[in-house]
């Protein structure tokens, strides 16, 4: 065989190149679509449910690296249809266990997508941070009545952008603004302008969600991002310039603070929230009395009670993601859920430190789910789409680094 057959140069296949960017493309507007959810279903679903089967059809396939969230996922939602079972009247039961199963399928496909071609993580994290940006601006608008009918875009005088709750629109913006703080401190400074305008909006936008767990959760992802930073970087100067960004991004977060704080409204609600424990958390059947009597209840009923039907016998919903998996999907579900974020934590934490091209989305996406998963004990987390995202970014991590260590393995081998 000649060597210019051994080396041939590869041949440019225009339809292959229009079919990726396409699929580039659908997978970006569907990551977009993650800002703007009104109702159940929404729009994200009616999007991700054309887009996933047709992938699947041209060739995507679930290795046996992501095969155990896929089994997680389905076993967790047997548990919800198995608790609809328990219940006298169905009502919107099943339509919220269809949705979960189909935002479990969405996690698997994220996996999936990102195992076969890992770039696809750049397209998740921009098409991220401009929803956000969007959803944020959207938030602030309202928040500020920029235009008429803008109110749409807040509730309880809380921005909560283009989503039904303000609790659930602020954690959304906290791995966007942990991109672009890496893009800051790792990135040229030529792009810094503009990381920096996006930064400042979502962060505004975290602040007039008013939502404590956003508000921690945005605090100790920065703080936990600069310190794993200060760890993997042995370079001095690199490190100087990590405390210096840090430092000066810390001192526009308070001006701007106290820019907000001028206002009468802001300052109000801003000094309402942060008292450590709201009337509707200590008071009568509050939110942590619901906990105690939830988690006794759900020991007596291995099914749960079905789905939305804890608010049918206490004021409101449950407000933490434990004592959700046992209602809505019974100590089955319950069980998956805790291994799978056990699970997700503990390989994440393992490759954290791994020089990796994948390795800066694994770790924002890692410090996001430690967050989560703490801020779990007093919200509840169920149907958050951006969760089952970051499922499917750290599992699509783990199969390129089992992937990448098999790599690794066959020269070994060969050679023995």
């Amino acid at each position: 065989m000649s060597a210019l057959a051994t080396h041939a140069t590869p041949v440019y296949q225009p339809g292959i190149a229009t079919a990726r960017l396409i699929g580039t493309g659908l997978i970006g507007l569907g990551i977009f679509l993650l800002g703007f959810v009104f109702q159940e279903p929404a729009p994200y679903e009616l999007f991700m449910a054309a887009q996933i089967p047709l992938w699947f059809l041209l060739g995507l396939r679930v290795s046996r690296r992501i095969a155990p969230l896929l089994g997680l996922m389905l076993t967790f939602n047997i548990g919800g249809l198995l608790s609809l079972t328990v219940m006298r009247d169905l009502d919107t039961g099943p339509m919220y266990v269809a949705v979960s199963t189909f935002l479990a399928i969405t996690s698997v496909f994220y996996a999936a997508i990102i195992e076969d071609r890992p770039e696809r993580l750049l397209v998740i994290f921009k098409a991220w941070t401009l929803a956000a940006v969007a959803t944020a601006t959207l938030g602030i608008l309202g928040y500020f009545h920029a235009f008429p009918g803008s109110e749409i875009f807040t509730r309880y005088d809380r921005a909560m952008g283009a989503f039904q709750d303000p609790n659930v629109f602020g954690p959304f913006l906290i791995a966007p603004s942990l991109y672009l703080i890496h893009g800051l401190l790792t990135g040229r400074l030529m792009a810094a302008p503009l990381r920096i305008i996006g930064l400042l909006i979502i962060s505004f936008g975290i602040f007039l969600s008013f939502s404590r767990a956003a508000w921690a959760l945005f605090l100790f992802s920065a703080v936990a991002m600069v310190i794993i930073l200060l760890i993997q970087k042995r370079s001095g100067a690199f490190r100087l310039k990590i405390l210096l960004l840090a430092l000066t991004a810390s001192v526009l977060m308070v001006l701007t603070l106290a820019i907000a704080l001028q206002s009468e409204k802001v300052r109000t609600i801003f000094s309402a929230r942060t008292e450590l424990v709201q009337d509707y958390d200590g008071g009568h059947l509050g939110r942590f009395e619901r906990h105690r009597i939830g988690f006794m209840m759900s020991m007596e009923r291995p099914l749960g009670i079905g789905p939305l039907a804890f608010n049918k016998i206490f004021p409101e919903d449950e407000h933490n993601i434990w004592l959700k998996t046992l209602t809505t999907y019974g100590w089955i579900g319950f069980v998956c859920y805790l291994t799978m974020m056990i699970w997700t934590l503990c390989f994440g934490f393992k490759y954290l430190l791994r020089e990796r091209p994948w390795q800066p989305y694994l770790m924002i996406t890692w410090i996001v789910m430690v967050g989560h998963a703490a801020i779990g004990d007093v919200i509840d987390l169920d149907h958050w789409r951006h969760v089952y995202l970051l499922f499917g970014i750290l599992w699509g991590c783990r199969a390129l680094e089992m992937r990448y260590q098999s790599k690794l393995a066959r020269p070994q081998h060969a050679a023995l």
